[in-house]
């Protein structure tokens, strides 16, 4: 699976596009480790770097930076790697937060 089409890419905001929203910014994809919890919502991106910010949940749930390649490159222990949810429809951070049990603020 490609992670991020060329066409997919070009829809995303650019990092700090929604900078101003807080908890109405939107969450545009969804990435996701099928061996484990590790899942990466998206809300900007760069096309020049292929950084990534949104919500990331791991051992932690933060906001946080993370790379294309790194996604892209990483295999888990059954040499599996991160897939993106073709299912996910875009939505508020405050949504993905409650879903989560998140609490922290922007």
């Amino acid at each position: 699976m490609e992670l991020l089409p060329q066409e997919l890419a070009k829809t995303l905001p650019k990092l700090y596009e929604q900078e101003e929203k807080g908890e109405e910014a939107i969450v545009h994809l969804k990435f996701f480790d099928p061996c484990s919890q590790w899942t990466w919502f998206v809300l900007e991106y760069d096309p020049v770097d292929q950084i990534f910010f949104g919500l990331v949940r791991g051992h932690e749930i933060e906001l946080g930076y993370f790379s294309l390649k790194g996604l892209q490159d990483y295999k888990g222990p059954l040499k599996i790697g991160i897939e993106r949810d073709c299912w996910f429809k875009p939505k508020p951070l405050s949504e993905i937060k409650q879903s989560l049990g998140a609490h922290f603020d922007l």
